[in-house]
């Protein structure tokens, strides 16, 4: 990474732990440390982020403090810069937007301290919301990378030999623990997506089919959906199409959403949960 942009992500990562409710206090020597930098580099990037508009200093007792949060447009501003420094990925603002709309600072603060465990091979420890005002307190992860996919910021990590993912818009906050871990290989963090349809992230693997009319047929070919796909045109202009999946309830759900004109021809616990989501839908109706 050059050195203006190792710079402007240290620059970003000091202001994000200082929103964060657990890092409270550091003071100049303690982000040298950190960083493995001066106090006067800390003291330049504190300067530099004033001039940018953040009202951040060092007081004598107190640590670094901010005066003033920054603005919810400066902080989806921030995370849009911080996202295309970590990632080779697109940036989608729609994902920023509920991820700040939820959480305010606290999301530039959690994705810049989980950012720096994935960083640096250290645990990080989480308070998650599993389901409406039900959480998982203290909950111990190895993150390993932030990432972005179907309007929501997520987290893919290694929990008990396994690897999770947790939306970041459910993470309510985020500290580094005092633990490290192995780190985990690019290419098995690649095979993770390989056959990750949308967003879940699983293990299993199930070999489908299914076929498409020919209404469907020329508005599919175009798109690539996965890397394991194949197309075969029929006589009748329809197309089947397979494909291996890691999540038999995700793909069934996408069938459902596209109406008449798909088909699944197997395997049968797929064709099962598409006739009991849609017998579920049209229940909505009667």
């Amino acid at each position: 990474m050059l050195d203006f942009k190792i710079k402007f992500k240290r620059q970003i990562e000091i202001l994000g732990l200082c929103l964060g409710k657990n890092y409270e206090g550091m003071s100049l020597s303690d982000f040298a440390q950190l960083f493995g930098v001066e106090e006067l580099t800390i003291k330049r990037d504190l300067n530099d982020l004033r001039t940018s508009g953040i009202l951040i200093h060092s007081a004598k007792g107190k640590g670094v403090i901010i005066d003033k949060k920054p603005s919810a447009e400066k902080i989806r501003e921030l995370i849009k810069q911080y996202s295309a420094l970590i990632s080779s990925g697109s940036f989608v603002e729609k994902s920023t937007a509920l991820l700040v709309t939820r959480l305010k600072e606290e999301a530039l603060a959690n994705m810049v301290v989980l950012q720096m465990c994935i960083d640096t091979n250290t645990m990080a420890v989480i308070d998650y919301e599993k389901d409406a005002d039900v959480y998982e307190r203290s909950l111990e992860i190895s993150p390993l990378l932030i990432f972005q996919t179907d309007n929501y910021w997520r987290l893919l990590t290694l929990n008990d030999g396994r690897i999770k993912q947790f939306l970041m818009n459910k993470i309510m906050h985020a500290k580094a623990s005092p633990r490290t871990f192995k780190p985990v290989s690019k290419e098995k963090i690649d095979d993770v997506f390989k056959y990750s349809f949308r967003s879940w992230l699983g293990e299993d693997t199930f070999k489908i089919k299914l076929s498409f009319s020919s209404y469907w047929a020329d508005r599919l070919k175009p798109k690539q959906l996965l890397d394991s796909e194949t197309f075969t045109t029929m006589p009748d202009g329809s197309i089947e199409y397979t494909a291996t999946v890691n999540s038999l309830d995700e793909i069934a759900g996408w069938i459902v959403t596209r109406g008449e004109g798909v088909k699944v021809i197997e395997p049968p616990e797929l064709k099962t949960r598409v006739i009991e989501l849609a017998e579920g839908v049209l229940k909505n109706y009667k």
